[in-house]
């Protein structure tokens, strides 16, 4: 049995961050994986609507956890509350992960949408502290297992372990 592997667009070369970059991975594992066809590759901010570039967003007072039971907000750096977009985009790769069967996910840290082991802290300052973002909530919510682009070898290990007991 192959895994799926739901995968942030930027790490896979895809100039689509808010400042129209990309944050490519350079790995012979996601080559390999994107030839067998195990990789769906996902923006779920350019999926919820919003643009490249686009100003900086940020969680304000809390991560993704308190975003979802409405105690936090994201806000872009001009302060125009951004939230439902970044909630939308956070439940489009909720439905791209389980439309495709994904088990897994590799996603951008920092981002307030797929950050998984740390957040920017809202003051735009380049402040990180741990906490997940949206997406990266809902999906372990939803049983995918979570993994940072940092994280890569300890997601090679997961796969490997999950494919050899036969998807358990």
């Amino acid at each position: 049995m192959r895994s799926k592997i739901l995968v942030s667009a930027c790490l896979m070369g895809l100039k689509v961050r808010y400042n129209g970059s990309d944050k490519k991975v350079v790995a012979e594992i996601l080559t390999r994986w994107q030839q067998e066809g195990r990789l769906v590759v996902h923006c779920p901010e350019l999926a919820a609507g919003l643009l490249t570039p686009r100003l900086p967003a940020e969680i304000i007072h809390g991560s993704g956890d308190k975003v979802l039971s409405g105690c936090a907000q994201v806000q872009e750096s001009d302060g125009q509350d951004v939230t439902a977009q970044y909630v939308l985009a956070g439940w489009l790769a909720v439905a791209a992960a389980q439309a495709e069967g994904c088990r897994f996910a590799l996603l951008s840290d920092g981002s307030p949408t797929c950050g998984s082991q740390y957040i920017y802290d809202g003051s735009f300052s380049g402040v990180k502290h741990p906490g997940a973002g949206i997406a990266a909530t809902l999906l372990r919510q939803q049983g995918v297992e979570v993994f940072s682009e940092q994280q890569l070898e300890a997601l090679i290990r997961r796969v490997h372990q999950y494919e050899a007991q036969g998807g358990e």
